[in-house]
């Protein structure tokens, strides 16, 4: 099957990731595709609905239909609150009709998607959405933005970046709730987790180098890093990047 991303217009890049694309060939057996945490929140059309999906805070299995077009819209860490309108909390682990948020404005939105010929089309329905949208928004929280920049590095510890932001934890606790979804202490171990699995694809030869990696990324040890692995995607570090290890 076919994914492939998209660059945000650049009236978008602050807010938007990228719109993506995935095709399921006819085919190809039923089967679920599996989503694993990345600390975005996500528009999705598939099979004629238009859902919010995330953030999630471990692995959630995607049904793929044969022969199933599936477009999205990938909102950036911190960013998702602002746009949708509510605290991202609320969207934590769910997946919600858009109409459910934004009423006619949401289900006006899914009826153009479904008439709409091509994948492209689609996603340049959902990006005309958020531009539109744009007039009426706050801006991001730049803290919770700032905060997020440091978090997922080797050495990122939550007190420390607060402290130089001039807030409590409890404050900086707050304001990610409302703005990423949920606490930057789980913002951290995400984007951890992500840079593991950008990193372990290309330079992975063996356990060796899986504890080499695992020290590079600020895990404690290998066996720190297999427990954040099955903790966020339900598979070891070696099923992650080898199918079928």
């Amino acid at each position: 099957m076919a994914y492939r991303e998209f660059a945000a217009p650049a009236e978008l890049a602050d807010l938007v990731v990228c719109t993506w694309e995935r095709t399921v060939p006819g085919s190809h057996a039923s089967a679920s595709q599996r989503v694993v945490p990345d600390g975005c929140v996500d528009l999705v059309w598939r099979g004629g609905r238009l859902q919010v999906a995330g953030p999630d805070t471990t692995a959630f299995m995607s049904p793929l239909e044969p022969g199933a077009t599936i477009v999205g819209l990938r909102f950036r860490p911190g960013v998702a609150g602002t746009a949708l309108g509510l605290p991202a909390s609320e969207l934590r682990d769910t997946r919600v009709g858009l109409d459910a948020l934004w009423g006619r404005l949401g289900s006006e939105l899914e009826e153009r998607l479904g008439w709409a010929a091509a994948g492209h089309e689609r996603r340049r329905l959902l990006e005309s959405a958020i531009a539109s949208r744009r007039p009426s928004l706050d801006p991001p929280d730049p803290l919770v933005l700032a905060a997020g920049r440091r978090l997922g590095l080797p050495g990122s510890r939550v007190g420390s970046i607060s402290r130089a932001l001039g807030m409590s934890d409890r404050q900086l606790l707050r304001r990610f709730k409302s703005a990423v979804g949920y606490g930057p202490k789980t913002l951290d171990r995400v984007l951890r987790f992500q840079r593991f699995l950008g990193s372990a694809r290309t330079v992975m030869r063996g356990d060796e180098n899986l504890a080499g990696i695992a020290a590079e990324l600020g895990y404690a040890d290998q066996a720190h890093l297999t427990r954040e692995c099955v903790e966020l995607a339900g598979l070891t570090p070696r099923q992650l990047i080898v199918p079928g290890a």
